[in-house]
């Protein structure tokens, strides 16, 4: 589930030393809420994770749990960004969109398989609002692809915003399944997903 962060910045910089412990402690939060579950990813769990000799000193980077949430969610979102921009490069159109869209998504699952399942679990258990305009965020990269294969004749007449949740929330359950099967087959999940999008969207189908 992709929720994009929408804080103000603090206005003082921390240190380079603060800044690399707070980096730290958002991992340790990742791999915690990934392997424990976000109601059991406490902070003296964080801490023992982390190597910390105490909660206080998450406490002193972060001012409440759900300031730690954020920064969770906030790392996450950087990296899946990243992951996807390297994924849509050189993409030449709507159809090759699509499915680079979907096996990008899927790939970041299999490098990073804490970090959706960790921001699946912090959302999930309100650790950071997601509202309207939340979903609509979480979805606007499938729906640009969508319109622009309407637009070019490529995809057929559908609604946009249905078609792009039902896709998005295809992909948003792989890592709840990945959950309970660790050895879990991506790559025939990306193999069908694929299949069943383009058909469902293709405007001539053959």
């Amino acid at each position: 589930m992709q929720a994009t962060p929408r804080r103000q910045r603090k206005n003082t910089q921390p240190s380079l030393t603060e800044q690399a412990r707070r980096a730290q402690i958002v991992a340790a939060a990742i791999e915690t809420i990934a392997e424990q579950g976000y109601p059991r990813a406490s902070f003296a769990q964080i801490a023992k994770r982390a190597g910390l000799s105490s909660t206080g000193l998450i406490s002193y980077h972060f001012a409440s749990k759900k300031d730690l949430d954020w920064a969770v969610v906030t790392e996450i979102y950087s990296r899946l960004q990243a992951h996807m921009t390297d994924a849509m490069t050189g993409i030449s159109g709507p159809q090759a969109a699509l499915v680079a869209y979907i096996e990008g998504l899927i790939d970041f699952m299999r490098r990073d398989p804490d970090a959706l399942r960790a921001m699946a679990g912090v959302v999930m258990h309100g650790g950071v609002s997601y509202d309207a305009g939340s979903e609509i965020a979480a979805t606007e990269g499938i729906s640009g692809i969508l319109t622009w294969g309407q637009r070019e004749g490529v995809f057929r007449d559908f609604d946009v915003q249905v078609m792009a949740t039902t896709i998005q929330r295809s992909l948003d359950g792989i890592p709840l399944a990945q959950a309970v099967d660790e050895h879990l087959d991506l790559d025939t999940y990306a193999r069908e997903l694929v299949t069943l999008f383009t058909l469902a969207t293709q405007a001539h189908p053959t």
